[in-house]
C-alpha cells in the first residue's frame, strides 16, 4: 500500500534522564554527554542539531527529519537508561521514546545507542535501527490511514460508485459526513473514530513494509444496497447529457430495490429526497380515481384549449386541442389538461387522496435511507380539486415516487422502495388496494401515451416500454417555467423508472430523449 507521507512538525518536549548515580566511571560519563545532547535535540524535534551529535551527521538529519516530518508528533519524550562498555571507546545506553501523535495517539518503543570514541572525541553511531530497531537503511517511518472502515456495496457485493448516495468522509476524523457514510457511520466505522497506524515504510516510493501498531477496535462491516451497478452505469450516462439538474431512479416493480438512483450534479439527493410538483405524470394516480368512478378507456372525451374554473384559466402545452370524438385513451396519451381540470366534478375532495394512498404515496416509508414520500393532501376547493387532478397546486412527489408509481401499475401493487434491505424494520403497507381492472387499463394507457402520444421518444425502442409524461410548472415566473418528467416500465423486464430535468422544459420533448438514451444504454 502506497503512503502519501505527512508534511510538517511539531514543538514542545522534555526528557527525564536516568542512570546518572551510577555514572562514577568517567568513560562512561563522556560518553553520556553527547548521547544527552543527541537525545535533547530529538526531543525538540530538531533534527539538524541532534545529528551534530552523531559521526555521520547528514545521514542523520536527513532520517530524523524524515521521521519528524511523517509523524508529526506534537510531543515527544525520551529517557535513557545506564551505559555499558562494549570494550575499549565504546558503550552502549538503551532509552525508550515515547510520541504523542495526532491521529495515532502516544506511540513508544525501546532502542539502544552506541557511543564511540573517535580520535580522542564521543560520537553517537548513527544507524537505522537506533532511530527504532525495525529500521533498515533505505526506510522511515510513517503513519498509514487505519483501513478498517467498511465500504458501502452495491448489489453484487462491489464497493458502489455513486457519489450522491455514498455520501463523504471526513480526511482528518474520519468520521461520514453526508449520504449513506454519514447515516451508516457506525457500523461502517465498527463504532470507532479513524486513526493511523505507525509503520515501517520505504523512504523512495512510500510503501508501507510492516505494521508497527494499530488502535485495537473491531472492523467496521458492509453496508449493501440494492443498487444494480449496470443500471445505474445506463442511468449515469444517461442523465450526463443534460445541461439541467436532473435525477433518475429505477426501481424492481417485484419488490421496489432500487436499481439505480442518479442525480445530476451531486449533493442534494434529488432523486430520492427532493419535493417537486409532479405535473402530468400524476395523471396515472388522477385516471386511476376516475377509472374506479366509472370512466372508461374508450368513453369520449374533449379536449378544448382551455378550460375556466372560478376565474382561473388552465390550458394545455401549446395550447393545443383534440377534435370531436377524441377517447379518453387519446386525452390520456396526448396529456390533455383541459379534459382532467373538467373531470373534477366526478371527484370527491378526498378522491385524489384514496386513489395516491393505493401508490404509497403519502405514508412512512422505511427504505433505508431519507426519502421523501409524496403528498396529496384533500382538496379545498374547486380552484384547489382542478390544479390538484393535474399534479399541480399542493401535490408534491420525488422521482423516487414517480419511478414507485410506474412500478405499482407494472406489478398491480405498492410494494415499498427499499435501498438498504437489512435495515428495514417494517416495509409500508399501502392502505388500500389497487384494482385489478384499473391496473390493466393503465398499462392499456400508458402503452398507447408510447405508441401515439406525448412518450413518442420511446416508440422505437425494443422492450414495450410503457410511459406517461409530465411539464409541471413551478415559480411565479409568467410565463411560468416548468420541470420536465418522463415516468415508465419495460413491459418485457422487472424495470420501472422516473427522468426528472429541473427546469428543464417538456416531459415529452426534453425528459423523454433521456428516457431513451437510459434504455438504449440498457439494450446495448
Amino acid at each position: 500500500m502506497a503512503l502519501a507521507l505527512l508534511a510538517g512538525g511539531g514543538y514542545g518536549a522534555y526528557s527525564l534522564w536516568g542512570g546518572d548515580a551510577e555514572e562514577d566511571d568517567p568513560q562512561l560519563t563522556a560518553a553520556r554527554k553527547p548521547l544527552a545532547a543527541f537525545l535533547a535535540a530529538w526531543e525538540k524535534h530538531d533534527a539538524k542539531g541532534a545529528a551534530g551529535h552523531t559521526d555521520t551527521p547528514d545521514n542523520a538529519a536527513s532520517l530524523l527529519t524524515s521521521v519528524l516530518t511523517n509523524l508529526k508528533p506534537s510531543r515527544t519524550t525520551i529517557v535513557n537508561d545506564s551505559g555499558e562498555k562494549e570494550g575499549d571507546g565504546k558503550v552502549r545506553f538503551p532509552f525508550s521514546v515515547a510520541m504523542e501523535v495526532p491521529g495515532a495517539g502516544k506511540v513508544t518503543w525501546r532502542s539502544r545507542a552506541q557511543v564511540n570514541r573517535i580520535s580522542g572525541t564521543w560520537k553517537v553511531a548513527f544507524t537505522s535501527p537506533m532511530i527504532h530497531p525495525e529500521l533498515k537503511p533505505g526506510q522511515t517511518l510513517a503513519l498509514k490511514a487505519d483501513d478498517t472502515r467498511a465500504k458501502v456495496l452495491d448489489s453484487q457485493g462491489r464497493p458502489l460508485r455513486a457519489a450522491s448516495l455514498v455520501g463523504t468522509v471526513d480526511p482528518v476524523s474520519g468520521k461520514g459526513t453526508s449520504g449513506l457514510e454519514a447515516r451508516y457511520d457506525k457500523v461502517l466505522s465498527g463504532g470507532r473514530k479513524a486513526g493511523k497506524s505507525l509503520v515501517v515504510a520505504d523512504r523512495q516510493s512510500g510503501l508501507a513494509l510492516k505494521n508497527l501498531g494499530a488502535a485495537g477496535s473491531a472492523e467496521g462491516r458492509p453496508v449493501r444496497t440494492t443498487i444494480d451497478s449496470r443500471i445505474q452505469t445506463a442511468a449515469a450516462d444517461a442523465v450526463a447529457e443534460t445541461d439541467h439538474n436532473a435525477a433518475l431512479v429505477a426501481i424492481d416493480p417485484r419488490n421496489g430495490h432500487i436499481l439505480a438512483a442518479v442525480n445530476r450534479p451531486g449533493g442534494l439527493n434529488r432523486a430520492l429526497e427532493g419535493r417537486y410538483p409532479p405535473g402530468s405524470t400524476f395523471k396515472v394516480v388522477t385516471t386511476a380515481a376516475l377509472l374506479k368512478s366509472g370512466t372508461r378507456p374508450a368513453d369520449g372525451a374533449a379536449c378544448p384549449k382551455f378550460a375556466h374554473v372560478n376565474g382561473q384559466r388552465f390550458e394545455n402545452q401549446g395550447q393545443f386541442s383534440l377534435p370531436a370524438g377524441s377517447t379518453f385513451t387519446d386525452v390520456f396519451a396526448q396529456s390533455c389538461n383541459t379534459y382532467f381540470v373538467n373531470a373534477r366534478s366526478r371527484l370527491a375532495d378526498t378522491d385524489l387522496r384514496d386513489a395516491a394512498q393505493a401508490f404509497g404515496i403519502g405514508g412512512s416509508w422505511d427504505v433505508g435511507t431519507t426519502t421523501y414520500d409524496g403528498s396529496v393532501p384533500v382538496t379545498t376547493s374547486d380552484n384547489d380539486k382542478a390544479a390538484a387532478t393535474i399534479g399541480q397546486a399542493r401535490v408534491q412527489t420525488s422521482p423516487l415516487v414517480m419511478a414507485s408509481i410506474a412500478a405499482t401499475v407494472k406489478h398491480g401493487a405498492f410494494s415499498q422502495p427499499v435501498l438498504v434491505p437489512d435495515a428495514v424494520k417494517k416495509k409500508y403497507t399501502a392502505p388500500a388496494e389497487l384494482d385489478a381492472q384499473v391496473a390493466g387499463q393503465l398499462r392499456e394507457l400508458m402503452r398507447a401515451t408510447v405508441t401515439s402520444g406525448s412518450a413518442r421518444a420511446l416508440r422505437e425502442l425494443p422492450g414495450h416500454p410503457h410511459a406517461k409524461t409530465g411539464t409541471a410548472e413551478f415559480g411565479t415566473g409568467k410565463p411560468p417555467r416548468t420541470h420536465a418528467w418522463m415516468i415508465g416500465y419495460q413491459g418485457d423486464s422487472d424495470l420501472a423508472w422516473a427522468v426528472l430535468l429541473e427546469d428543464g422544459g417538456s416531459g415529452g420533448a426534453d425528459a423523454g430523449p433521456v428516457a431513451a438514451r437510459f434504455l438504449r444504454n440498457l439494450a446495448r
